[in-house]
């Protein structure tokens, strides 16, 4: 597999330094260079590619605002001075983060994070069903098989992801909304603004909590009806 790649930079040496990078990366293939995120976005109209290598810092449009226009397909990993971005760089599910001076080992590790993630995509698009997902957490791209996971507990700009037979939960940045758009929905249902559980692990629902062991989450009047069907789809009733 080749990953199809943009270096985007308002620094020429920057620019140069990532696409010699890039030519001596044997999966990945440049499709071509920008000194401005405005100039990549009209680019990526005509073609979009797997991979953005973007800065953050330029001017007219910066790196994060273009992140968040990126087709679908594309996925992106910022490169940067400046430190301080890095909790909006993964609020915005950057694939990765790189902290200038860039070396080759760290941006052959950056890539190589990349491609393990679009052969999981792959290998998920092609059996036509989806059984795990990746998240950020201390800096690592981890990968959690759907079937692991009981529910999940939103806090404010995080997440817990609680797996079965783990007595710690996974704790990542991200929100429920995002996160709830990854999660299948024929597997996962929101019972409550700060939690999504998955049915199927649940071992019995009590006065309008659903029980995991030991664990009592709420129901919200919200969510309560959309329980009840999902359960009736599936041969539960209450």
């Amino acid at each position: 597999m080749k990953l199809s790649c943009y270096v985007v930079d308002d620094e020429p040496l920057a620019v140069e330094l990532m696409d010699g990078y890039v030519r001596k990366t044997p999966f990945l293939e440049s499709k071509g260079s920008f000194y401005s995120a405005s100039a990549a976005f009209e680019a990526l109209k005509q073609e979009a590619v797997d991979l953005l290598f973007c800065d953050i810092q330029m001017p007219e449009l910066s790196g994060m605002e273009l992140a968040r226009m990126l087709p679908e397909r594309t996925k992106v990993i910022f490169t940067t001075a400046f430190s301080n971005y890095a909790v909006e760089g993964f609020r915005i599910n950057a694939l990765d983060y790189l902290l200038k001076p860039i070396s080759y080992p760290d941006f052959l590790e950056s890539a190589s994070k990349a491609l393990k993630w679009f052969g999981m995509a792959g290998n998920d698009a092609g059996s036509g069903s989806v059984d795990s997902l990746f998240v950020k957490t201390d800096y690592r791209l981890l990968r959690i098989g759907l079937d692991d996971i009981l529910y999940v507990e939103g806090l404010k700009d995080y997440v817990r992801i609680w797996l079965q037979g783990c007595s710690e939960p996974v704790l990542t940045l991200m929100s429920m909304k995002v996160l709830e758009e990854q999660l299948p929905a024929d597997r996962f249902i929101r019972v409550h603004r700060s939690y999504i559980i998955q049915p199927s692990k649940m071992s019995y629902i009590e006065r309008g909590r659903v029980v995991f062991g030991k664990v009592r989450i709420p129901v919200s009047d919200t969510y309560r009806q959309g329980l009840h069907d999902f359960l009736g789809r599936h041969s539960v009733f209450l």
